[in-house]
Parts: structure tokens; C-alpha cells; sequence
């Protein structure tokens, strides 16, 4: 712990490894700590709309960046920062693992993480039928039959995945209509194997050992049961606000940290950036969090050339 970093990035998603590779260029001695690689980037099935890449996998992208910022010297630790105690001109950072490290300026790039249903027997299917990760887990359900809760992007996206190995996909929808790229969206519409359920909610989940039914209601016309045997939940993400909390950092109302055209944030030392942020006109794209990234890596570097 006796070495104190000019630099600790937290999160190794697009925002952190974007201002690792723009803090090597600037030859910022840096380390970023991530508990998970890619950060949700990692379970995209398909990226169509970052600049060079027409079509590939959140796993492809992860790696092509990792190995960016590998390449320019970042040390890149698989570890969770757990707790962050301010310090004079400096921070006192303690993870998952009990390791402790020092840094004198920190990016918080740790991203959101998934919104759940609030249903009381989420906790007893998850893994048992119930899954966040339609990447990670998609494969299991080959010939079978699932069901994706949500309307946007990543409910769309994961819909049409799923329809190349499930047998059928039904599409919850809360409202009248789906939401995002009109191209996804034409997708759905046209795919044999999805059909989508609009104004309907997830009101129940049932099974014995293992997920075998969703219950669905919609005001005045009752409930009504569908058999399957997976279920993706897909109804967007929410911040982690650990370490927001224990920073003290100033936020708007759903919870994201207020940052300045620079990525600073309302506390002296930290920057964010990434989809943690209120930034970027809350477009929440790999684009924007890469963009993101490489500003707070350069707001760093000037703060610490003028402190030297």
C-alpha cells in the first residue's frame, strides 16, 4: 500500500479502459480496478453502432479495448472497491479481495447495474430460469420456450438473439409499443418466432424448483399465465450507488452523479464517467462513455500538472 497512484480508475467498462488508454498517452502513472471486464458492455449480443465495428459481440469489443489498454502499459487489477475513505489530498481505497491502495485522483467509471422486477420469488429462480444476462445464459433455452421483459434496446436486441435458438419468444411489453432503433424494433415485428404482449406486466413468477410459469395482469381485464421455461429481464439498469454514497457525491433525482463539462464531479479530486453519469445528454452509449472516459482522463492530467 506504501505507493500512491497519481491515478486509481474504478470500473473496467468503456468509460474506465477509454481513460486508461488516454491516461497512458498522456503517461499518467494509473491502475484501474474492475470487478467485471467490459463491465454490461461484456453481454451485448450485437454492437451495431460504434464507429469501425458494422456488427460485433459486447465480448468481441471488450477484449479489442482490454487489449488496447494492455498495450499501453494499464495494469488492470479483476477486483471490487468496496470502500473509499477520503483522505488529505488523497484516497484510502479498500476491495472485495482486503487489498488496500492509494490514489491521489480518482474516475469513478463504475457503471450501472441491472434493474430488477421486485418480485418477492425473483431471488429463488434467478439462475433456476430466471436470468439478467441473455449472452451468458441464452444457450441453455435451445428449442425451448422464453420469455424477454421489456420495450427498449436491450429487450429488442435480446429477443431477436434468443429467437435463433429458442423455440418461441414471447416479448413483454408494459406499454402500447416498443421503444429504441426503429431497425430492432422492425425486427421483432417481422420474426416468426417472437410475439410481443403489449400493456401486460409481470405480476407473478411460478414453479416448483425451477421457473415454469409468469403470471401477467393488466388493469381490468385480469391475469393471464404463460408457460416457460426462461425468462430474461431486460427493463433497463439503475446506478450503483455505493461508493456515490460513502463520496458524498451530488446527483440528480433517478441517482446518476452530476458531472461538469470536464467530468468533474461535486467532490474535489473525483471525476465520472460512463453510464454512472448524467452526462452526454443521457444517451448512455458505448460512444458516450468512451468520450466520457478519455475527458476525465485529460481533466486528471491537467489537475496534476498544475498541482505539481
Amino acid at each position: 500500500m506504501e505507493q500512491v497512484y497519481p491515478l486509481v480508475i474504478i470500473g473496467a467498462g468503456p468509460a474506465g479502459l477509454s481513460a486508461s488508454i488516454y491516461a497512458s498517452r498522456y503517461a499518467l502513472p494509473h491502475l484501474v480496478i474492475g470487478a467485471a471486464p467490459g463491465g454490461l458492455m461484456f453481454e451485448a449480443h450485437r454492437i451495431c453502432n460504434f464507429p469501425t465495428e458494422e456488427d460485433i459481440s459486447g465480448a468481441e469489443i471488450t477484449q479489442k479495448i482490454t487489449h488496447h489498454a494492455k498495450s499501453l502499459g494499464a495494469m488492470i487489477l479483476n477486483d471490487e472497491v468496496v470502500r473509499i475513505l477520503p483522505k488529505r489530498n488523497s484516497f484510502l481505497l479498500t476491495t472485495s479481495q482486503e487489498k488496500e491502495y492509494q490514489a491521489q485522483t480518482l474516475i469513478l467509471a463504475i457503471g450501472t447495474q441491472h434493474r430488477q422486477l421486485n418480485l418477492p420469488e425473483e431471488k429463488k429462480f434467478l439462475g433456476k430460469g430466471l436470468s439478467y444476462c441473455v449472452t451468458c445464459d441464452g444457450q441453455f433455452y435451445k428449442g425451448q420456450t422464453v420469455a424477454v421483459i421489456g420495450s427498449g434496446d436491450s429487450a429488442n436486441t435480446a429477443s431477436l438473439y434468443l429467437a435463433k435458438i429458442a423455440k418461441k419468444v414471447y416479448q413483454i411489453c408494459r406499454g402500447p409499443k416498443l421503444h429504441g432503433e426503429q431497425v430492432w424494433i422492425q425486427q421483432v415485428q417481422q420474426n416468426p418466432r417472437i410475439e410481443v404482449i403489449y400493456e401486460r406486466e409481470v405480476a407473478e413468477l411460478k414453479g416448483e424448483k425451477v421457473l415454469e410459469k409468469i403470471v401477467l395482469n393488466k388493469p381490468h381485464q385480469g391475469e393471464k399465465e404463460i408457460s416457460v421455461q426462461g425468462v430474461f429481464v431486460e427493463i433497463g439498469t439503475v446506478p450503483q450507488s455505493l461508493l456515490i454514497n460513502q463520496l458524498h457525491l451530488e446527483t440528480d433525482e433517478r441517482g446518476y452523479i452530476k458531472v461538469h463539462a470536464d467530468q468533474s464531479t461535486s467532490a474535489p479530486r473525483v471525476w465520472a464517467a460512463g453510464d454512472i453519469t448524467n452526462g452526454s445528454n443521457n444517451l448512455r452509449q458505448i460512444v458516450t462513455a468512451c468520450s466520457e472516459g478519455a475527458i476525465a482522463a485529460a481533466s486528471v492530467f491537467e489537475f496534476l500538472q498544475k498541482e505539481s
